[in-house]
């Protein structure tokens, strides 16, 4: 059984080299590239993990991901991946309803790895 993977990502280059790293490592991938979009992604696809961008057009990715946790129930760990790195930043991304964080840039020696670690 595959592990699909929501990545939820605006930027064109950062999207790709995403999921380069994670369909080579053998993971399905679906894409979002706005919350709105998100929402309806994770709705309808049921992945097992979601990598959020805190940074997207049409509803950023903290609202989406408290629309997704306390509106939808969604379960999947959702997990921040962000450049957002200022002191509080964490916090705030833990808060919102996010299980973990990865920050960006992303290294591509370690990304999988990195994700890995919140796959049940």
């Amino acid at each position: 059984m595959s592990v699909r993977i929501l990545v939820v990502e605006d930027d064109p280059q950062n999207l790709y080299l995403v999921q380069f790293l994670l369909e080579r490592a053998g993971y399905e991938i679906v894409v979002a590239t706005d919350g709105i979009h998100a929402i309806e992604v994770a709705i309808e696809a049921n992945p097992d993990l979601i990598l959020m961008d805190m940074l997207l057009p049409r509803m950023d990715g903290w609202a989406a991901t408290r629309t997704l946790k306390t509106e939808h129930g969604v379960t999947a760990p959702i997990i921040a991946l962000t450049a957002y790195s200022m002191k509080g930043d964490r916090e705030s991304i833990l808060e919102a309803g996010c299980d973990g964080y990865i920050s960006k840039p992303i290294d591509p020696e370690t990304f999988v790895g990195q994700v890995e670690q919140y796959i049940t």
